[in-house]
């Protein structure tokens, strides 16, 4: 039974994902403040109760209010940190100063840090060591999202209670959590699609077909279960909404972020040029090279995160990587 005290959510991210995630949390019942990094989304979600920058033609809910002001989060039961993953660490820093003792963290960035190719419950270990942290992750456009259209996704806390209990907190009749405790399989599943998601847009940019797109998903759904099991995670969390689930989608519709950056460099154009004038981030081109390292690290076989991470660095050239990985020796399924 969800504790009648836990009535307020704060969200860290005034992007299009934690925008749609302060609307899920609004239509839960919670009273729900943003924090927004940018003036004109604090103004634009207080004002006109949209966010334009980021998710534009949305009307949202009237009694979100957005913040620039971490110590307004300070009385939060619940906060949701959705900054992307490479700057998840500072906005946390920023924030810890106003966390309680036992403040519940729902992570909602996948990505694996660069440098210390940590996943984003380490950082929440080491920058707000007092908290109890969750990870939500699964199939899920913002857009879709805010608009309150049907949305399943996988919310995983080591605490099994903890994790059903924030599974009531946040749901909706078209938003359904459901409850897990391999944080780390939820974790590895959302990094690694995203990886995933641009080398799929890379094939279907080439026009390599879509034989091609379904091998590609299928043997990029193998390298996900094998770094998320070497990192501690199990194979049967991956196998679901925060997995295969969220690598479907990602990897099947241009709305994705990182598969339309795979898109536009498949059709010829370098990296920079895929990334002009994009607001919203990509998490896939900043986790690749640190999906790759890891992989090395950890001694897992991943050729096409590989490949993926070596064309995003200009190590190689698309028809040069596709070659190599067909030219790959034959193995067993």
């Amino acid at each position: 039974m969800t504790p009648a005290r836990e009535k307020k959510a704060g969200v860290i991210g005034g992007g299009a994902w934690g925008t749609a995630l302060a609307q899920v949390c609004a239509r839960a019942g919670l009273e729900t403040t943003l924090w927004a990094r940018e003036a004109d989304v604090i103004r634009g979600v207080n004002l006109d109760h949209e966010n334009t920058s980021f998710l534009p033609g949305v009307e949202l809910d009237p009694s979100i209010r957005a913040t620039g002001d971490f110590a307004d989060l300070a009385a939060s039961d619940l906060v949701l940190a959705v900054t992307p993953a490479q700057h998840l660490r500072a906005s946390l820093t920023a924030f810890a100063p106003h966390a309680r003792d036992g403040l519940r963290v729902l992570l909602c960035a996948k990505g694996i840090e660069q440098g210390s190719l940590k996943l984003m419950t380490e950082v929440l270990a080491e920058t707000i060591p007092q908290a109890q942290a969750a990870v939500l992750s699964g199939p899920s456009f913002a857009r879709d999202v805010a608009k309150g259209l049907p949305t399943a996704v996988t919310l995983a806390c080591p605490d099994p209670g903890c994790a059903e209990d924030l599974a009531e907190l946040i749901a909706t009749p078209t938003f359904r959590p459901y409850f897990a405790t391999d944080v780390i399989g939820a974790e590895a599943g959302g990094a690694v699609k995203n990886v995933l998601a641009i080398a799929c847009g890379i094939v279907e940019g080439r026009g390599l077909g879509r034989s091609a797109h379904a091998a590609l998903i299928t043997r990029g759904f193998a390298e996900l279960t094998r770094i998320a099991v070497a990192l501690g995670g199990e194979a049967e969390t991956v196998a679901g909404l925060c997995g295969l689930g969220d690598l479907v989608l990602t990897c099947s519709s241009p709305q994705s972020r990182n598969m339309s950056v795979g898109l536009a460099i498949g059709r010829g154009q370098t990296l920079q040029e895929a990334l002009a004038g994009k607001l919203s981030v990509a998490e896939g081109v900043e986790s690749a090279p640190a999906v790759r390292q890891l992989a090395a690290k950890l001694g897992v076989d991943m050729p096409i995160c590989e490949a993926t991470a070596a064309i995003l660095a200009g190590e190689v050239g698309v028809d040069d990587a596709v070659r190599a990985l067909l030219s790959r020796p034959l193995r067993e399924e």
